[in-house]
């Protein structure tokens, strides 16, 4: 079975991806799925001969805040077209000292702060799968397609952290200070608004999900420590935004370049292990 797998890589943020001459033969794809419509149209061509797919996940103007993205239709939409793997890059603030703004941290846990937003696909959407998915989520990302990223990091010379729990919370405002406290006190390294339910659906569809975060602040836990703004934040992630696009595209290479792939396989038996169905 796995032997007969095409690698195909989905590829979800947007920013640093716009480059016209990234993609070879680029293909916009306007799809729909059972879950609705995706973000944004799909784009579709190779990377150094590797086919991909491109996503933006707040759409390629930005318009969707981070509670009202349809993760759903999105990584339905990178399966349905024969993604067997989703990379994505996530701004994130930091909640420990030693993740400093600019630097890259590929995540291997999470804390889901978030709440009403649509967390599985099983659940009778006419078109969907059928049945209760109960899905472990330990490991919560796929350690074959973080590692692909870390050795990419690492080969650039780039600041990299290979592990980082991202405590996720449903914004779009940011952390009270109290908060901020808490989820330090909870474990987390980072905070962010958009892994969840993202990285949770891309294992329910089977696919090998990994994620790189751009540090882009420190939050607000540190005394003397000023509030959170919109403009620092974009302006540490777009001096810094190329590190995660090079790594990702160093990635999407270094997963092209591996004979064994039955580890996708591994990632689809284990969600038909977890389907309840009626008798």
């Amino acid at each position: 079975m796995a032997g007969s797998k095409k690698l195909k890589i989905g590829i979800i943020g947007g920013s640093g991806f716009d480059d016209p001459t990234l993609f070879e033969n680029p293909v916009e794809l306007d799809v729909n799925t059972p879950f609705g419509k995706p973000s944004d149209v799909l784009l579709q061509g190779q990377i150094k001969s590797v086919p991909c797919v491109l996503l933006a996940r707040h759409g390629r103007k930005h318009q969707y805040q981070p509670s009202d993205v349809n993760y759903r239709a999105n990584i339905w939409a990178l399966k349905q077209a024969g993604c067997t793997h989703v990379l994505a890059t996530t701004a994130t603030g930091s909640l420990v000292e030693d993740y400093k703004p600019g630097d890259l941290v590929v995540l291997d846990d999470f804390i889901d702060r978030t709440w009403g937003r649509k967390c599985t696909f099983f659940d009778n959407t006419n078109g969907g799968p059928k049945g209760v998915c109960h899905l472990p989520m330990h490991p919560a990302f796929c350690e074959r397609s973080r590692r692909a990223i870390i050795d990419a990091a690492l080969s650039r010379g780039y600041r990299c952290h290979e592990t980082g729990t991202a405590v996720v919370i449903q914004g779009p405002r940011f952390s009270s200070r109290a908060e901020s406290l808490m989820h330090r006190m909870w474990g987390g390294h980072l905070v962010n608004m958009t892994t969840v339910p993202e990285v949770i659906l891309a294992k329910e569809a089977g696919l090998s999900y990994a994620a790189v975060a751009l540090v882009t602040d420190y939050d607000c836990w540190r005394e003397n420590e000023k509030s959170v703004s919109v403009s620092e934040v974009l302006a540490m992630f777009a001096k810094n935004v190329k590190k995660a696009a090079d790594v990702i595209l160093d990635a999407v290479q270094l997963l092209a370049s591996e004979d064994d792939l039955e580890y996708l396989s591994a990632h689809e038996d284990l969600v038909s292990s977890a389907v309840m169905l009626k008798e």
